[in-house]
């Protein structure tokens, strides 16, 4: 019944929260209204769990958009934004986030060495900075059930080619028990749970 000692950073092999960042990438209503790989509420619902469940592991969250100081589109979607109070949105002008200076800073500027990513396309705005990110030497985890592209074949084609380069595919759930590990850390079984029931992965018995 005795946990080993916590795993620190680059000693983990495993996400770790004192060693990951967040890129979260153009959930923005244009984008999300062209997806068709999965249910378009359920991605909103999707990545706003997720969002919420790495904002309770502490993890910095690196936000972005396109195009929306030049008024080609609109701001993060409500519903996504509601969630991030104080965090920063890098609003930028190219496909690939990892070519605009300021977000390619703030993911340095975090200094760590593992990327969980969710953006939109998958064929696009996840897959050019993930291979990016891979060929500069982070680990890069893209949250497949909270992405999506503009068929399913495009969004099935990019998990294929980054997973090929070496990103390590993961899920909500699997992200969560990452996340968690040990039962010992009290602090943030409260927000597991309320993921995992949020998700439809546990049911709630009255």
């Amino acid at each position: 019944m005795t946990s080993l000692d916590k795993r620190i950073g680059t000693t983990d092999e495993l996400m770790s929260p004192d060693d990951t960042a967040f890129l979260l990438i153009d959930y923005q209503p244009t984008q999300i209204n062209s997806i068709n790989s999965m249910d378009r509420a359920q991605l909103v619902k999707n990545i706003v769990l997720t969002t919420k469940l790495v904002a309770a592991y502490d993890i910095p969250i690196i936000l972005s958009t396109v195009n929306v100081a030049s008024g080609q589109n609109q701001d993060t979607v409500p519903q996504l934004k509601e969630v991030l109070p104080g965090v920063k949105s890098y609003d930028r002008t190219s496909i690939n986030a990892w070519e605009d200076k300021d977000f390619l800073q703030a993911v340095k500027d975090t200094k760590r060495h593992k990327l969980i990513i969710a953006a939109l396309w998958t064929e696009a705005c996840l897959t050019f900075p993930t291979l990016d990110a891979l060929k500069e030497g982070y680990q890069v985890f893209p949250v497949v059930d909270a992405v999506g592209g503009t068929s399913t074949i495009a969004h099935e084609t990019a998990l294929r080619r980054v997973e090929n380069a070496g990103a390590q595919l993961t899920t909500i759930a699997q992200l969560a028990c990452e996340l968690q590990r040990d039962w010992n850390r009290k602090e943030t079984v409260p927000a597991f749970v309320q993921t995992m029931l949020d998700a439809g992965i546990f049911l709630k018995l009255s």
